[in-house]
């Protein structure tokens, strides 16, 4: 499972023109931070919505909730808490390193640190984890990441320890602080897994159910002093955790106010100008609008309080490689040679906010990015060649497809993107006609076979910084799925592909793994099974009192756990 569709973008960002860079303004952290001295103070967090719709882990998914979650709940292992790539990778947790394999990576053990304690000074233990890993299993408490649910060895049928007590045998917890998982298959990701809310600790005693969200119990630096569902949350000091036994957080505002349901022009102006609490104050969910963006030349100030993340996402044009006319790869390289890639930039918001992609994965060397281009179009396309391929393949009249999209405009898979796919189309011979489809539905419409439109604008982001989540729900012949909620729109099946993955997936050191994720893009990408268009960045702003603001390379928003007040 992964984002699609991104929304992180406000209504009226996206501006069909040209749009720069933010000159030598945007920065990845800022400067003349004390580590060792940064605690105090209240941090405002400015947000559209509450993205923690559950305060269950169970129910979470990966780390949403802009990172909120992260305060509250410690787990297995979580995100290196850096700026730029370093932050893309997996550090121990609540345990003592990333995970002890075996031979294959079918069987992961891990053991916990000294000192862990709930907020109520109780220890923490494995059978814990264990407990709360299993909740997840639980229909009563849905939406967290399903990954378990295949991966564990005869966890697929499992109803949850509120039907079975007896647990899942596939995990076990010989003593109170060693845990062992024994998997279907190979996966050396299972420490990125880790990092997912639904491996937080939860004491058997104290759940309650669907009702433990109104007051889960904190492993983590904050815990919750009041909530108010999609209006207001407020934070306050854990005081059974201590540095000494969390190396990752600095956790070091003593309070934090979240306060949802606000505009995102009223955010940004209220950054902007940071009068009183504003000035300490940042955003989770709300990228620079227009207003912000163009005063970044000529207003340095503001430009010193813009942080830049690159969370990998990627923007294509997807469509059945077994149907007419896209069953013949010399149509879909037409396509890649006749896009015009700074036309759907600037589409999507101009080249502070989007950046050409002629590769799958985006530029993110965790994932194991490999530069090529094997239809290369220039900045404007070619249509010459792309006519010259439609003609050898029998259409030298063109072709006319239908293109869909998502109906809201501020989505950078939605109406300008398409026109902008539209515009530069026809100068190849190839007619588009647009489909809008409805945001609330065009997930569904598009990954169900029965229902998918001959081509879609499309959006994939992975739950983690690896090629796994990338590669293998859209590349994997053995992911599709004829029912519905199928990735693979492509229906892409290459055997040799099928292979790479599974034996990447035996690999545990991630930087090995990245560069094979790197080379089997490279194989896929020379088959044209659907047209890369664009990689996303992040800029946000953040109040003039906020030190240590950085945009996560995992998340796309800022870490909260590092943030500190003047």
């Amino acid at each position: 499972m992964t984002w699609r569709g991104s929304s992180l973008l406000v209504a009226g960002l996206l501006l069909a023109g040209t749009l720069t860079a933010c000159g030598g303004g945007a920065q990845s952290a800022s400067t003349a931070f004390d580590a060792n001295n940064c605690q105090g103070g209240t941090l405002d967090v400015l947000n559209q919505d509450d993205a923690a719709s559950h305060l269950d882990p169970a129910r979470l998914y990966t780390s949403g909730g802009g990172n909120i979650p992260s305060l509250l709940f410690r787990t297995l292992t979580t995100r290196t808490r850096k700026a730029g790539a370093d932050g893309a990778k997996v550090a121990p947790d609540l345990a003592t390193d990333t995970g002890e394999p075996n031979a294959d990576a079918t069987v992961w053990t891990y053991h916990l640190r000294d000192g862990l304690k709930f907020e109520d000074g109780t220890a923490i233990t494995a059978q814990d984890v264990k407990y709360g890993i299993e909740r997840g299993f639980a229909a009563e408490l849905p939406g967290g990441a399903p990954y378990l649910h295949d991966w564990l060895v005869g966890a697929q049928n499992y109803p949850g320890p509120y039907k079975d007590p007896n647990g899942i045998a596939a995990i076990e917890t010989p003593d109170a602080k060693t845990i062992v998982f024994h998997l279907n298959s190979p996966h050396g990701d299972f420490p990125y897994l880790a990092t997912a809310t639904q491996f937080a600790p939860v004491p058997k005693a104290q759940d309650k159910g669907a009702d433990y969200e109104k007051h889960p119990i904190s492993s983590g630096p904050y815990k919750i002093e009041s909530y108010d569902k999609g209006k207001s949350m407020v934070l306050v000091r854990n005081t059974n955790w201590s540095r000494a036994v969390d190396p990752n957080r600095l956790a070091c505002p003593d309070r934090i106010e979240a306060t949802y349901g606000l505009d995102p022009a009223v955010i940004n102006q209220r950054l902007t100008t940071g009068t009183g609490k504003d000035g300490d104050a940042v955003t989770t969910d709300t990228d620079l609008g227009p207003s912000e963006l163009a005063q970044l030349d000529n207003n340095p100030d503001l430009a010193k309080r813009v942080a830049k993340g690159g969370f990998p996402y990627t923007y294509y044009i997807a469509f059945d490689n077994t149907k007419a006319p896209f069953n013949d790869i010399r149509v879909r390289q037409a396509l890649s040679y006749a896009i015009d890639r700074t036309s759907v930039v600037n589409a999507a918001g101009g080249s502070s906010l989007a950046y050409p992609a002629t590769t799958f994965l985006p530029d993110n060397k965790n994932m194991g990015y490999q530069a090529f281009d094997f239809f290369p179009a220039g900045k404007n396309g070619d249509p010459a060649k792309a006519k010259q391929l439609l003609a050898e393949a029998g259409f030298s009249n063109g072709i006319t497809i239908t293109l869909a999209h998502r109906s809201a405009d501020f989505n950078q898979d939605g109406p300008k993107v398409a026109t902008a796919v539209q515009d530069a189309f026809q100068k190849a011979g190839i007619t588009v006609k647009l489909q809008s489809i409805d945001s609330d539905s065009y997930t569904t419409t598009v990954s169900n076979p029965a229902t998918q439109p001959q081509a879609s604008v499309e959006g994939w982001g992975a739950d983690w910084p690896s090629g796994g989540p990338f590669i293998i729900p859209i590349f994997d012949g053995r992911q599709y799925l004829a029912g519905g909620g199928n990735f693979n729109t492509a229906h892409f099946n290459d055997p040799k592909v099928n292979a790479d993955i599974d034996a990447i997936n035996k690999i545990t050191d991630p930087d090995q793994a990245a560069q094979r994720w790197g080379q089997v893009d490279s194989e896929i990408m020379k088959q044209a099974p659907l047209v890369p268009l664009f990689h996303t960045t992040q800029l946000r702003l953040y109040g003039k009192n906020v030190k240590n603001a950085f945009v996560s390379d995992w998340t796309g928003v800022y870490d909260l756990s590092q943030v500190s007040v003047k």
